[in-house]
C-alpha cells in the first residue's frame, strides 16, 4: 500500500520540491507579486501576505502537471499502472494526466489560502504559525491544508474510499514534514 501511495504522490512530492527551490530564483523574485495585491481587509492586515504569490501559484501548477505526465510515462514504460492508484480506475492517458495534474496543482493551492487568511486574521505573519496552543495548531494545519483537497481529488478519481483518504492524510502529512525538515537543513526553508 505505502508503494502505491508515494508513487501516486510522486508527482506533487516533486512538484512542491522544485516549486520550493523555484522560489529562490531571480525569475521568481523578478515577479513576486502577492495574490492580494498587497490589500488590506478593515481590520489593516492582508488578505493572505507576501509568501503567497500569482508566479507561485502558476508555477506549483505547471511543476504538478508535468510531473503527472512524466508518472503518468514511467508507469507506462515500466509497467507500475496497476501500483498508482490514480490508474486503477483509469487508463493511464495523457489526457487523464494532464487534467489530473493541474487539478492537482490548483487545489494545492487554493486549500492553503484559507489556512493564510486566518492565520493574517489572528496577526500572524506570513511563513509564521504562532506561539502556544495556536502555533502547535497552526503547525498541524500547514502540514495538511493542501493535502485535504489534493487528496479529495484523489478520492473523487480513484476508488481508495474514505479510510484510504484518510490513510492519504496521514501519510501525506507525516510526508510533508519530513521533506520540509530536509528542505530546512538545505537552508532552502526557513520554518517547517
Amino acid at each position: 500500500m505505502l508503494k502505491s501511495i508515494y508513487l501516486t504522490m510522486s508527482p506533487l512530492i516533486l512538484g512542491g520540491i522544485t516549486n520550493i527551490i523555484f522560489t529562490k530564483t531571480k525569475l521568481y523574485r523578478a515577479h513576486k507579486s502577492p495574490i492580494d495585491g498587497g490589500k488590506c481587509l478593515k481590520d489593516g492586515r492582508r488578505i493572505f501576505g507576501d509568501n503567497k504569490t500569482i508566479i507561485g501559484f502558476i508555477s506549483m501548477v505547471c511543476f504538478c502537471t508535468v510531473y503527472q505526465l512524466l508518472c503518468g510515462l514511467l508507469c507506462n514504460l515500466l509497467d507500475l499502472n496497476s501500483f498508482n492508484d490514480l490508474y486503477s480506475i483509469h487508463p493511464n492517458t495523457i489526457g487523464l494526466n494532464l487534467l489530473f495534474g493541474l487539478l492537482v496543482g490548483v487545489t494545492y493551492m487554493l486549500f492553503e489560502l484559507p489556512n493564510s487568511f486566518l492565520k493574517r486574521r489572528l496577526g500572524i505573519g506570513s511563513g509564521k504559525q504562532g506561539n502556544g496552543m495556536i502555533g502547535t495548531l497552526f503547525f498541524i494545519i500547514d502540514q495538511i491544508d493542501s493535502l485535504i483537497g489534493v487528496f479529495f481529488v484523489l478520492f473523487l478519481f480513484s476508488d481508495i474510499g474514505v479510510i484510504g483518504y484518510l490513510i492519504y492524510l496521514f501519510v501525506g502529512a507525516f510526508t510533508h514534514i519530513a521533506i520540509n525538515v530536509v528542505l530546512r537543513m538545505l537552508k532552502l526553508r526557513k520554518s517547517l
